[in-house]
């Protein structure tokens, strides 16, 4: 199996030890076989929409002896697993918004461990958390390639405090040290102030570490 891209391994590394995992939008399975051959989940379910990737998936998993610990789901999010299945829920690789979507569509996710990568307004993933009592915990932008992603993971709390724009597109980053990443965001919450909306907080925030 090839190494894991740089993205996936942000993703992977907030995973903790003997979770098992539901990994949504699994595609070819490269993060629970990952996991599991570097001891650190003890199951999964790779769940996917479509029987293209879960053939890829379920093929890698064979070839890799892990039938047996790792159960191939076709999926609409998490509408095909049973909660007591797993314990975190991986969603990478999709936009915001359809994260956002499953994750409203199950009340179980209060009892789990959730680990977030959105390729696309990575703001809406941490909206619905936050408005729905969780919180975010490590909060980090990876470079992979020519682009830069968020992977965030987030746990529930149940308290649902007021929050602002600038909890919604910073989260609970600590380090700002990717000027790519932030200059992008920079230019596109100037040209998003000029329809009228007001993101002076942010954009003061952001311009003061770059």
């Amino acid at each position: 199996m090839k190494a894991l891209s740089n993205r996936l391994k942000a993703v992977a590394d907030m995973v903790r030890q003997e979770s098992v995992i539901a990994d949504i939008g699994t595609d070819h399975g490269y993060i629970p076989v990952y996991l599991y051959k570097a001891g650190i989940i003890k199951g999964a379910v790779a769940a996917d929409i479509n029987d293209g990737p879960l053939n890829s998936c379920r093929e890698l998993v064979e070839q890799q002896g892990l039938s047996g610990v790792i159960s191939i789901r076709l999926s609409d999010g998490l509408s095909n697993l049973k909660p007591c299945e797993y314990d975190t829920i991986i969603i990478a690789g999709m936009g915001g918004e359809l994260i956002a979507d499953i994750l409203s569509k199950d009340t179980s996710i209060k009892d789990k461990h959730i680990i977030l990568n959105p390729m696309t307004h990575p703001e809406i993933a941490r909206r619905f958390l936050y408005d729905n009592g969780f919180e975010i915990d490590r909060d980090i932008i990876v470079p992979d390639g020519r682009h830069h992603y968020s992977v965030f993971d987030a746990h529930y709390t149940g308290k649902k405090i007021n929050r602002s724009d600038k909890d919604y597109f910073l989260g609970n980053i600590k380090d700002f040290s990717d000027k790519e990443y932030f200059s992008h965001l920079l230019n596109y919450l100037k040209n998003k102030s000029k329809s009228g909306e007001d993101f002076t907080e942010i954009i003061n925030e952001i311009e003061a570490v770059l």
